[in-house]
């Protein structure tokens, strides 16, 4: 039996035509609290009424989604991407895996990487798991030996780190056919992406999940920087002046995520602990459809009213060559007056010509948060850099001692013992649409 206290818990979406989600009204809980004492199924039943309700009497044209037809998703059972799904990894909600299991595929890998990368020496040097062999480490593709590497073996897996790995990566397909695994120990892939790696029949996975917590922090951080405004608190301390001033709540405040992966929901939770209306904006509105985190879920043609509804906005989403720009002059006319935009994802997600205009005199945008610009290091004749409403870091802000040791880790430890078992691997990319 449920109870009425997690009942008035429960994400109840419907959602239009055009796939955008909301939670439908549960004011009236009365119903359901006097069927507490019923069965499940009874309950389940009274708690769509106030959806029906909605759908009957708000004037469009709304359909209770049969995207998940189970009741343990509506009562409270969705934790996390890897609960939902079962394919993603996220380090604070995955349990590490049980591999006790044969191993019944030899894993002979190539390293695209640094070899003095400090952060892979459990690869190049450490105790792989039974059955992994390393063959090869190198930076270019003229560091792998083709005739070399077939006589100790024909390669299937590549584990990728480096920067300037895409013309590389190319010419190594090319002359190892067998590799039918490919790791990228970011989260983004877009270094990566090409018509050869899109054409490759070999899998991508990457590190979704393993950078998450720390930009959530930084998202709250920045939001109350302009909230709390941090910069005048700064000058006065310099000045030695004590004068009290009036700041903003986040509490009430509306937060738009554009982008709403692994990142944008992780930053979602923190600001829905603190109290904010949370709307998102994703390629596929119905997998998120009873996240709990979330108020309203948009398509991806709905970016100008999730500009239009937020006060704080965050940009989470990946670089393709659909999202490259998709944060323009158009976006920017259509946001909220006195906004913060914060971006965490790529910098070419925003047009930073239009965001510079938006942040100036006469523009709608109250400041900026960036963690990552167009070009970096950002060049020193940015506009940016003089702009008093432009909190910058250098694309640091899930930089943490460990953060790269600990991806290396998800490949050796997580990964790549489920590749030996022909289990299913965590973090499957869509090479065409780049994540």
């Amino acid at each position: 039996v449920v109870s009425p206290d997690s009942l008035e818990r429960i994400p109840l979406r419907i959602y239009n035509e055009e796939q955008n989600y909301k939670i439908a009204d549960k004011q009236n809980m009365n119903l359901i609290s006097l069927l507490s004492q019923f069965p499940r199924a009874v309950l389940l039943i009274a708690s769509l009424v106030p959806a029906f309700a909605t759908a009957a009497f708000s004037g469009t044209n709304f359909r209770l989604s049969a995207q998940r037809n189970s009741a343990s998703a509506l009562f409270g059972g969705y934790n996390s991407d890897v609960a939902m799904g079962g394919k993603f990894w996220n380090r604070e909600t995955s349990v590490r895996g049980d591999f006790s299991g044969p191993v019944v595929r030899e894993a002979r890998i190539l390293a695209l990487a640094d070899p003095h990368d400090p952060d892979n020496i459990d690869l190049y040097t450490g105790n792989l798991p039974e059955g992994a062999r390393l063959l090869a480490v190198g930076a270019t593709a003229a560091d792998f030996d083709v005739a070399e590497i077939k006589t100790l073996g024909a390669p299937n897996v590549l584990f990728v780190s480096h920067a300037a790995a895409r013309g590389p990566l190319r010419e190594i397909l090319e002359n190892f056919p067998t590799i039918c695994w490919i790791h990228s120990r970011s989260a983004g892939v877009d270094f990566i992406t090409s018509d050869c790696l899109a054409r490759s029949s070999a899998l991508l996975t990457n590190a979704k999940g393993m950078y998450s917590s720390t930009l959530a922090e930084y998202s709250m951080m920045a939001c109350s920087y302009f909230a709390k405004d941090l910069p005048r608190l700064m000058r006065q301390k310099c000045d030695n002046v004590w004068q009290k001033y009036d700041v903003l709540e986040l509490r009430g405040a509306t937060f738009g995520v554009v982008g709403y992966g692994d990142i944008g929901r992780a930053c979602a939770k923190l600001a829905n602990a603190y109290g904010m209306k949370v709307v998102a904006l994703r390629r596929n509105p119905a997998a998120s459809m009873y996240d709990p985190y979330c108020d309203k879920i948009y398509g991806m043609n709905k970016l100008d009213e999730l500009m239009a509804e937020s006060d704080y906005i965050l940009c989470a989403a990946p670089l393709t060559e659909a999202t490259r720009g998709m944060v323009g002059k158009d976006a920017f006319s259509a946001v909220k007056e006195g906004a913060v935009i914060i971006n965490v994802g790529r910098g070419p997600v925003i047009d930073e010509k239009a965001l510079i205009m938006a942040l100036g005199s006469g523009g709608r945008l109250k400041g900026a948060a960036l963690d990552v610009t167009t070009i970096e290091p950002l060049p020193r004749d940015s506009l940016l850099w003089e702009m008093e409403n432009v909190l910058l870091s250098p694309h640091n802000m899930d930089m943490t001692a460990t953060f790269m040791k600990e991806s290396t880790h998800f490949f050796l430890e997580e990964n790549l013992p489920r590749f030996m078992r022909e289990l299913d691997l965590y973090n499957p990319v869509d090479k065409t649409a780049g994540y």
